[in-house]
């Protein structure tokens, strides 16, 4: 067998994130040592997601469908809307169990000095869901760093004027973390998202 088709194996599992040279070595020797049948269901798991994802036309997840599963399923919350900049941030949030209402995936956050502005994201199509489908609740839940802050801002003052309620996720100290460690911006968000017990 020739080593440059593992070669060329390794270097094309080296494009994935967060695989690095030998990640991508031990994955394609693993990949070799696999039955013919294993390793084919992964490669057309591949190229089936490579031609068949698209958004959802309402909330912008991926789907195989012109609606997705969460905005089809009878049983969620249609009054209420969690904001996320990604469809991978919906998964992160499922996994809580807590949140059963519907989603809306921005596609981005603001970051105007690498020229994304609110017509590059999905912003005016939230406004007219929220106008149109009688959301009474929109939960936004960027990211807690500078651009999910600033896109949580500006969406703020396009739904204030709508009077509906509108809450941004808290975030502080993660569980099992000690106090001096945690940095001021952490701590004091933490101290503002405090609840009452």
């Amino acid at each position: 067998m020739s080593q440059g088709i593992i070669d060329n194996l390794v270097a094309e599992l080296t494009r994935l994130p967060g695989i690095g040279r030998k990640s991508a070595q031990r994955l394609a020797f693993f990949i070799l040592s696999m039955p013919a049948n294993e390793a084919k269901s992964i490669a057309d798991a591949i190229i089936r997601v490579k031609e068949n994802a698209r958004f959802c036309s309402n909330c912008y997840n991926i789907t195989d469908s012109d609606s997705c599963a969460i905005c089809t399923d009878s049983s969620r919350d249609k009054t209420s809307i969690c904001v996320v900049e990604e469809p991978s941030n919906i998964i992160a949030v499922e996994r809580t169990k807590i949140f059963k209402g519907l989603y809306h995936v921005l596609l981005g956050a603001l970051s105007p000095l690498d020229g994304i502005t609110p017509d590059k994201l999905r912003i005016d199509e939230l406004i007219q869901r929220i106008k149109r489908d009688g959301i009474k609740e929109v939960i936004l839940a960027t990211n807690p760093n500078t651009k999910g802050e600033m896109t949580a801002r500006y969406i703020t003052e396009l739904i204030k004027p709508l009077g509906i309620e509108i809450s941004r996720i808290a975030y502080g100290l993660p569980i099992g973390s000690d106090i001096e460690f945690a940095d001021e911006v952490t701590l004091s968000k933490a101290l503002e998202g405090r609840r009452t017990l």
